[in-house]
Order: C-alpha cells, then structure tokens, then sequence
C-alpha cells in the first residue's frame, strides 16, 4: 500500500534567527516508515528539517519540512494516491504575531526588525494558533486510513482518552496513537469504539498499526 508518514517537528520563525518549535527528535516517524517499508509498503516520509534523529530512512521518497504551512502543503500535493496517512508529525499548535515593547509611560510600541535586539529591554509577543492539519486530511485523503498523534501532559488518563476520543470524532480520523506523561508509559491505540489496544513501546504500536493496514486491504 501506499503510505505517507509524517514525521518531527514544525517549527515557528519570531524573526530571521529565532524560532517557536515543539521537543520532538523525528525517531518514532522515521522508524515507523522503515517498518512499515520491511513489510512491503510504499513509502513517502515527510521529516522535519530541525529533526535530530540520526537514522537513516528506507523510505521510497523523503522530503524534509520547516513551517506549518511548508508540511501542510507537502501532504495536500501527495493527496490522490496515498492509501494511508501516519501523521506522527509535532505540528506546533501557535505562530508568533506581533512583537511589542513597553515604552517608559506604559504604551505599547509595535516592534518589527529581521533580529530583534535586547537592547529594547523586555518584549511582548502574541501567539497565534496555527491551521490544524489533521482536521484537513478527511477531504483531502477521502478514502485513506487516518491515523493521527496526540501527546497529552495535562488532565490524567482519562482526560487523555477523551481528547483522543475528540480528534477521532472531530477530524473524521480511523485511529489515534495517545502517549505522553498523562496516558502513562507506552502508548494506546484507540479508535471510535475505544482503546484497542494498550501498548508497552514502539514495536508494538508498529505492529498494532501494520493490523489496521491489513485490515484495509482486507
């Protein structure tokens, strides 16, 4: 099958040198490719440009991102022959808008330069949240499995399971890999009807992944 596999993280420019990203190093995505190529599939890895994993990919095609926007419009080119999307990718949630400083009487002074400088002393920046892709993939890959991430912090498990219950019903997707510090240790694979599985570490979730293929093809 053809598969597209996301991977790493999106990062944000404030000005010409600095940018907003999320801790991500690109390792489960770019693995996960090469699983899914020993087992026969086509695949089309889109890696962050800042991801510090130092496989090498076997991945049929691989294409490196920077921005939201950049990965964004990498998936929507690919749309029409993709059988199915692993979205592993750490899409940053905002985009710095507009800088400011703090004048001596209390104004507000739009701030605008290729670097900003700290000889301005302290600045104000607005964060703006950034398009969410995987509430895109539905009308552009109508007829591919949908498998989309969420690294939960906050909110315990059960909060967990349900903002993994949220973007299976709200993005149209098939499943949703949830890890993080408020799931626990390993990751759960859920789907519209619940947890299908609970699994201890990568290969596991790999091969609980390779099952949903295969049961596609079926």
């Amino acid at each position: 099958m053809n598969c597209l596999v996301t991977a790493g993280p999106t990062v944000e420019p404030l000005d010409q040198v600095r940018r907003l990203t999320n801790f991500s190093t690109g390792r489960l995505g770019g693995e996960l490719a090469d699983h899914l190529v020993a087992r026969g599939h086509h695949v089309t890895l889109l890696l962050a440009e800042s991801a510090t994993w130092p496989g090498s990919s076997r991945a049929h095609t691989v294409e490196r991102f920077s921005t939201t926007a950049d990965l964004r419009a990498r998936m929507f080119r690919l749309a029409g022959g993709v059988d199915a999307v692993f979205h592993a990718a750490a899409v940053s949630d905002f985009a710095f808008g507009q800088v400011w400083r703090r004048l001596p009487a209390g104004e507000l002074e739009l701030v605008k330069a290729g670097k900003l400088t700290t000889r301005a002393g302290t600045l104000l920046t607005e964060l703006t949240p950034t398009p969410k892709i995987i509430g895109e993939l539905r009308d552009a890959f109508p007829g591919a499995l949908l498998v989309g991430w969420k690294f939960e912090v906050d909110g315990g498990r059960l909060g967990a399971l349900a903002a993994s219950a949220r973007q299976l019903r709200e993005c149209r997707t098939n499943a949703c890999v949830l890890n993080g510090p408020a799931y626990g240790p390993g990751f759960a694979l859920c789907v519209a009807s619940g947890i299908a599985a609970d699994l201890p570490d990568r290969l596991a979730l790999f091969a609980a992944l390779e099952v949903l293929l295969d049961t596609r093809k079926a």
